[in-house]
């Protein structure tokens, strides 16, 4: 172990090379950035790799070449001396990356205009999985803690200080605040390493002026150059984008703002998957279906035989289990993004109550710490249950039965089942990559714990962005799930920016573990709610896309009936645990007065008129309560055709009431009217498709996802490619304040019709749009 005073010489000597690199790189930045972003983006990537190379002998070809690292050695490999240090000491200096045109230029840009202090942080963090897994092991120095954030000066930066020799030395190192010494030492070798090898690379791109002279006054300062980032190549704001630059930017403050707008679209669209499988015949059976295809029942056996359940004498037991976990699913999702966004919303007040206290020369007040503790607590406890999921479907998703096998049951009555991959199929780069990343996520907790679910998150989502090959494994349902994980890792990426407090949630939440345990223990009353009905054996046929005729409207009342029949045996459960659930996101959804649309019954037309006015045929609608578990409602208690009509409210925003009988339960009163919006074709297409009336359109057709986009931003909306298949779509010029979500179809870029049905219905109970609000723009 190295003596205080020979650590006390290496921080010195590498603060010193920092702060000269720095202040040349400053100035070199604050003179050329112009011509160095313009050089680099005219030259070829070879052009790029050259100079990299020039200045970074040896550079990693790929991507986070520590997690390329931690794959090819064992652990014991890392712990004995790992080959890789260079990947593990500077994961994000690598060919793959550096090479684009923009992230070089960010990274100067950001290390050229800001001290060295404002990412020591950053630099800590990125060596996490280094450290983490051993692979770099930090000096030990006993009594001493070193000083590197909230210094700006060469002497100060990385000092050694002593316990005895400052009141506040032992409490700095005890809650994080400044860092070990090893930790120190650590973040000072890659800053010291990565400024000289930017003025190297500035050298080589302005190679034809002499050194002295690129910072003398021969060149005046300019203005700093702006460079246009974040966005996709379709021009739409892209999470993945802003997460691959981030390691090359300035470190991004906390965003409360955003966190709670993650959270209320995600919290909606839960809401809105618990609404359309009791309104929606169609949507209960495609995702019956779709639960039932990712069962690991599905999968054969290493005998090629089908599993027991599936024989026809024992497939109740199938549907049962398939209900059940479709039920509990979409109720667990209801609760859990109902009380994260509620935590959110009173962090984001208490930010507001304490923003005149909040001070990175001070701890944070005790009120919103441990506020800010209790919402990591329950995203890292949330996002158990959807890990839990992936273990459950992604080896039985269709598309990759081709890996795995089911073992043989030695109990034809048991529900444990054992899956493992197939040893004999042979499996490409992509293939393999992706089934690891997957299998880090719901099986090797070590892993997860090394890298965090933030960061595999971003690896995996740049790889099916990247591979076909590998975006093909992944069945639409299985995106989904990784939907719901991307936005609780966004959310914990947003804690992990809050520094220099971050650094200290790990130490201080271990005094609150056991009070946020137990509160978060108060929110599972749910996990209880199992196997609580098989479907009708009816059929869930439901032509709506068809004229209106007494045949089709039989088929649909049909269709409805069957489903209000499951839902009033799965009420029949819930009705007993109904006091257990009195405080719980599913009592208050159900316990709204809002009514399921049900088509009423055929009555033979009098005489048609030519110029009668079309009806709406969603407004063609018997109203029936959406539960009676909570509500005064017999279960026979349906409102006829005069019942009051639907009128929509929100926040902000607007509605239309139309005379006929109601489509939904009445919300509540003077609402505001929806305004007319003029649209191009394009648009209008669109908006007829979601907005169906076969009285009006002929034919109904799918929805290209580039129309809907299209279609989205013409009426007012930024959109935003999140992770998975998850955009969120929030207002820029609407009068309204909530942002919503919408899935990507996938593979193929287009959604169907049923699909964007409802799209449409979503829209609707949103923002009160209906079809009739959107015309055709004049020339």
């Amino acid at each position: 172990m190295p003596t205080a005073a020979e650590v006390r010489r290496e921080a010195e000597g590498n603060s010193c090379e920092i702060f000269a690199a720095y202040d040349t790189l400053s100035k070199i930045i604050q003179r050329h950035e112009a011509t160095i972003q313009k050089r680099w983006s005219k030259k070829t990537r070879q052009q790029r790799l050259q100079i990299l190379l020039n200045a970074w002998p040896g550079m990693p070809a790929s991507h986070r070449p520590d997690f390329e690292a931690v794959r090819k050695e064992s652990k014991e490999q890392r712990e004995s001396g790992t080959r890789y240090k260079d990947h593990f000491m500077w994961p994000y200096i690598n060919q793959e990356d550096l090479t684009q045109p923009k992230v070089m230029l960010l990274l100067l840009n950001s290390r050229g205009r800001h001290p060295p202090p404002t990412f020591a942080a950053a630099d800590n963090a990125s060596v996490h999985l280094g450290i983490a897994s051993r692979a770099l092991v930090p000096i030990f120095l006993n009594n001493h803690v070193m000083v590197l954030n909230r210094t700006t000066t060469t002497e100060g930066y990385g000092k050694l200080v002593v316990w005895e020799d400052h009141p506040n030395a032992f409490e700095w190192m005890h809650t994080l605040k400044q860092f070990l010494p090893g930790e120190g030492l650590v973040i000072l070798e890659v800053q010291a390493r990565l400024m000289k090898f930017l003025v190297d690379c500035c050298h080589e791109i302005l190679h034809e002026i002499p050194e002295a002279e690129l910072i003398s006054d021969a060149y005046p300062v300019q203005p700093e150059s702006s460079l246009e980032t974040d966005n996709d190549t379709s021009g739409f704001a892209n999470l993945s984008a802003m997460a691959a630059e981030a390691p090359y930017r300035l470190p991004v403050r906390l965003d409360l703002a955003r966190v709670e707008s993650f959270l209320e679209a995600k919290k909606s669209a839960a809401d809105d998957h618990v609404w359309a499988l009791r309104e929606d015949p169609a949507y209960f059976a495609q995702e019956f279906l779709e639960v039932k295809d990712h069962r690991q029942e599905m999968l054969k056996d290493s005998q090629g035989r089908s599993h027991p359940v599936t024989n026809k004498l024992r497939e109740h037991l199938l549907w049962a289990r398939v209900t059940g976990t479709m039920l509990t699913d979409a109720y667990i999702s209801l609760e859990a993004f109902t009380e994260l966004h509620r935590q959110a919303q009173h962090l984001r007040n208490l930010h507001d109550k304490y923003k005149a206290e909040i001070s990175p020369e001070k701890d944070l007040p005790e009120e919103y710490m441990v506020t800010l503790l209790r919402f990591r607590y329950f995203l890292e406890t949330t996002a158990k249950s959807p890990l839990e999921r992936l273990k459950m479907v992604v080896a039985s998703s269709p598309p990759m039965h081709k890996f795995f096998v089911r073992d043989p049951p030695t109990d034809l009555n048991s529900t444990n089942i054992v899956l493992r991959k197939r040893a004999e199929v042979k499996k490409s780069k992509a293939e393999e990559h992706l089934i690891w990343l997957l299998q880090n996520l719901w099986e090797d907790e070590y892993n997860l714990f090394l890298i965090g679910l933030p960061h595999i998150m971003d690896e995996l989502e740049r790889l099916l962005q990247a591979s076909p090959e590998a975006d093909v494994l992944v069945s639409a349902h299985v995106i989904k799930i990784l939907g719901d994980l991307s936005i609780m890792a966004q959310c914990s990426r947003q804690l992990e920016l809050y520094q220099p407090w971050a650094q200290t949630f790990e130490t201080v939440s271990l005094d609150h573990a056991d009070n946020f345990k137990a509160e978060h223990a108060q929110e599972q009353n749910l996990v209880s709610i199992g196997r609580l009905a098989e479907p009708s054996g009816g059929k869930f046929s439901y032509p709506f896309d068809k004229r209106h005729t007494k045949e089709t409207v039989d088929a649909l009342r049909r269709a409805e009936a069957n489903l209000d029949a499951v839902w009033d045996k799965i009420d029949d459960q819930l009705r007993s645990k109904a006091p257990a659930l009195q405080e719980t996101a599913v009592n208050r959804f159900l316990s709204k007065p809002r009514m399921l649309r049900r088509t009423a019954e055929w009555v033979e037309p009098t005489a048609p008129t030519k110029d009668k006015k079309v009806a709406d045929p969603d407004l063609d609608t018997l109203n029936r309560p959406l539960s009676n578990v909570f509500l005064d409602h017999s279960k026979d208690k349906v409102q006829g055709p005069k019942a009051q009509q639907k009128v929509k409210t929100k926040t902000k925003g607007v509605s239309s009431a139309k005379p006929a009988a109601a489509p939904e339960a009445p919300e509540p009163e003077n609402p505001d009217p929806q305004p007319t919006l003029h649209v191009d074709a394009r648009t209008l297409k669109v908006f007829r498709i979601l907005f169906f009336n076969p009285e009006i359109n002929s034919t109904p057709g799918s929805v290209l996802w580039n129309d809907f986009l299209h279609a989205m931003v013409a009426t007012g909306f930024q959109a935003e490619k999140l992770y998975g298949s998850v955009w969120q779509f929030s207002s820029t010029t609407l009068d309204v304040e909530r942002s919503i979500h919408f899935h990507e179809p996938h593979p193929k870029g287009k959604i169907p019709f049923e699909v964007a049905r409802r799209h449409g219905r979503r829209l609707a109970r949103a923002y009160g749009w209906f079809g009739g609000m959107f015309v055709l723009k004049k020339k």
